[in-house]
């Protein structure tokens, strides 16, 4: 059973093997995780992956040299749980729990670094996602969260037209009221064939923008901007 009050999914939970896809797609270069690390090192610590769905991410924390001192994912998708923890289990560093952002079952103070990509923290209405970082990361821990920048890119330029009712504006004044800070990164999606590009375009966006951007984007790839927003504690 999903975890209760977890927000669905609709690309991941419905399509993991395409998802996986996207994955090996977005940031190559690894702009996202070097900035990350730039403001605050996992190495030797413990990190939280909030939303880490099929734990495609988790053997990266853990990886040596620099990985952190434990690893720990957090999803609240049971199948998604089920694929993490087989993905992991030869990782003793790593451990894979089913449970939501809202409710997090880790004890107080547990946490040194918080990855949370493209999962729940949207900005209005994650309120209670906030109260359980606060929790959870000890004194002298940081929170990043990744999110897509609407403003700038062409995938930006998608986004806008495929998620209108999404204010960045309404983002942006959401998150530094809070004291969180932002770097503005641009990275890209790289594809290996076009067929995969056309996949994860249908499940990342509805059908009418979906098949706008299939028919008047060529090739396999696309520039595109993000958000890291980051919090320390």
């Amino acid at each position: 059973m999903v975890s209760r009050g977890a927000v669905p999914s609709p690309n991941i939970w419905k399509h993991p093997a395409t998802y996986e896809i996207e994955n090996h797609a977005v940031d190559r270069g690894r702009l996202i995780e070097s900035t990350m690390r730039s403001i605050a090192n996992w190495a030797d610590r413990d990190l939280l992956d909030l939303g880490c769905g099929t734990g495609f991410h988790l053997p990266r924390w853990a990886s040596a040299p620099g990985g952190a001192r434990t690893v720990t994912g957090v999803e609240p998708h049971p199948d998604l749980v089920r694929l993490a923890t087989r993905r992991t289990r030869s990782l003793p560093q790593v451990r894979v729990l089913q449970g939501a952002a809202q409710d997090l079952p880790l004890p107080d103070g547990s946490i040194d670094v918080v990855q949370v990509r493209w999962a729940y923290f949207f900005g209005p209405g994650c309120e209670p996602g906030l109260t359980e970082l606060d929790r959870v990361v000890r004194r002298g821990g940081t929170a990043f969260v990744i999110d897509n920048d609407p403003r700038r890119s062409t995938f930006g330029g998608w986004f806008r037209d495929g998620y209108p009712n999404i204010d960045p504006d309404a983002v942006e004044r959401f998150w530094t009221q809070r004291g969180w800070q932002r770097r503005q990164l641009d990275i890209a999606w790289e594809f290996d064939q076009r067929s995969d590009f056309e996949s994860v375009v249908r499940i990342e966006f509805p059908a009418p923008t979906a098949e706008r951007i299939i028919a008047m984007h060529e090739g396999t790839s696309v520039d595109y901007a993000v958000n890291l927003w980051f919090r320390h504690f």
